[in-house]
């Protein structure tokens, strides 16, 4: 399925959307944004996709937010329209984050502003050697105001959020690896097939488990100490007596019988 700017790719358990705004630097725009939409809807309906994968064509995996859409000031002086936008926004960046299944962001080039914030709200994020970081909102007298600050310092912690954020600093792929905004850098020339790499091993692993396991690191930070190890205890009972489990343990027993 394709649409303007963006292009949706199904596989045996990989669901696939491809950013194609080269032009504009893969700006997001309504079109992508309605994408978006598409694609957490359909990989969230449907239970034989394991994995969602957001990649991009062109030079920028994407610049973030197209200026040209941007709401009107002069005909919202209070800012009804502006709080509904982001409201909008918020909405649709938590759907990714509460999907209970894997989503990966493959930035292959810059990744910022808006671009950024939706990236935070994904499970991993997968970088190329040539990928830059940054949230450039402050030179323009404003924040990132889509999840960036709070999915941010969750993620790397205030000392980072305030050198991305209040500083308006970027980070190389290496530099973001180091400080926890992005799980894996690879080579330029590679980087397509050791993604794929990564997605075949994700699709592979038990679906229930991965997202209950994502649940509870997500409740994890929301939790007291008791609480969180009481979702721990009902989950794996829950994987703990299920038949994929036993087959499993089965395989692996079985396994290492012939190796014995």
């Amino acid at each position: 399925m394709s649409k303007p700017g963006a292009s949706l790719t199904r596989g045996d358990a990989v669901l696939t959307l491809t950013l194609d705004r080269a032009d504009k630097l893969n700006a997001i725009n309504n079109d992508i944004e309605e994408a978006l939409r598409e694609a957490i809807a359909t990989f969230g309906a449907d239970p034989g996709l394991r994995v969602l994968l957001i990649a991009a064509r062109g030079d920028y995996f994407s610049a973030g937010f197209d200026v040209e859409h941007r709401v009107d000031d002069d005909h919202d002086p209070s800012g009804i329209l502006l709080r509904r936008r982001y409201r909008e926004l918020h909405d649709l960046f938590d759907l990714f984050e509460q999907v209970e299944k894997p989503v990966v962001v493959a930035a292959h080039g810059p990744c910022l502003g808006g671009a950024l914030e939706f990236a935070l709200s994904c499970d991993f994020r997968l970088a190329a050697t040539p990928a830059r970081f940054g949230l450039p909102e402050i030179k323009l007298g404003v924040l990132p105001g889509s999840g960036g600050t709070s999915r941010l310092t969750r993620t790397v912690g205030p000392a980072w959020a305030r050198w991305l954020v209040m500083a308006g600093q970027q980070v190389t792929a290496e530099e973001a690896l180091r400080m926890g905004l992005v799980h894996a850098v690879y080579p330029a020339e590679s980087f397509a097939d050791d993604v794929a790499v990564f997605i075949d091993r994700m699709a592979a692993l038990p679906g229930e488990a991965v997202g209950l396991a994502k649940i509870a690191i997500d409740l994890a930070d929301r939790l007291d100490r008791g609480s969180g190890r009481d979702l721990e205890r009902v989950a794996n009972t829950v994987l703990m007596t299920s038949q994929d489990h036993r087959d499993r343990v089965n395989a692996l027993k079985k396994r290492l019988a012939q190796e014995r």
